[in-house]
């Protein structure tokens, strides 16, 4: 028997454990849940190993909240420090800060303008679902307004028809990595 990889468990798992809930946070959107592959321990060790490998970074952008989650297992695994990158009002001033369109309204994200030196730094930006790609393209741009090199995105799952990939694409510099375990 062949052993499956890291890519192929995550992919089990989030096959099996992620729930879509209809009409959330707004009729019409179809909402991912996908904190029931978080709470599995083989799961959540299977998204991590997977969404981790290949990457040689100096630290990894969380985005706040599930991305937080994420993050804080990638930096560990790749021995490497975690960015919070946190919605608006969480951090204490001065912040960088960056607004964008969801596919259901508005945000803001936020990281420390002065608290962190990332100049230089190769960093790799995590979250749970790529939808419209607006969180992480504003991700992207506060990582470069703070002086830092983004080396990719790896995401849990991309939602097919809504754009996000082309967003991403055109806000990460060129050669960064874009990886999404589930496409669907």
């Amino acid at each position: 028997m062949v052993a499956l990889t890291a890519a192929q468990r995550a992919r089990d798992a989030i096959g099996a454990l992620t729930r879509s809930v209809a009409d959330f946070p707004t009729t019409g959107v179809i909402f991912r849940d996908l904190t029931p592959v978080l709470a599995d321990a083989e799961g959540f060790a299977a998204v991590v190993e997977a969404l981790s490998e290949g990457f040689e970074v100096d630290a990894v952008a969380g985005i706040d909240a599930r991305g937080f989650l994420l993050g804080g297992a990638i930096a560990h695994r790749l021995g490497v420090g975690v960015v919070a990158v946190r919605k608006t009002g969480k951090l204490p001033p001065p912040v960088l800060a960056c607004t964008y369109d969801l596919e259901y309204g508005t945000a803001t994200l936020e990281i420390p303008a002065s608290a962190l030196d990332l100049d230089g730094a190769r960093v790799l930006i995590i979250d749970d679902v790529l939808a419209t790609g607006g969180t992480i393209a504003a991700t992207a741009s506060l990582l470069a307004q703070a002086g830092a090199a983004v080396a990719g995105t790896a995401v849990v799952l991309e939602l097919d028809g809504l754009g996000g990939r082309a967003a991403v694409e055109s806000a990460l510099p060129e050669g960064a990595a874009i990886r999404a375990l589930v496409t669907g």
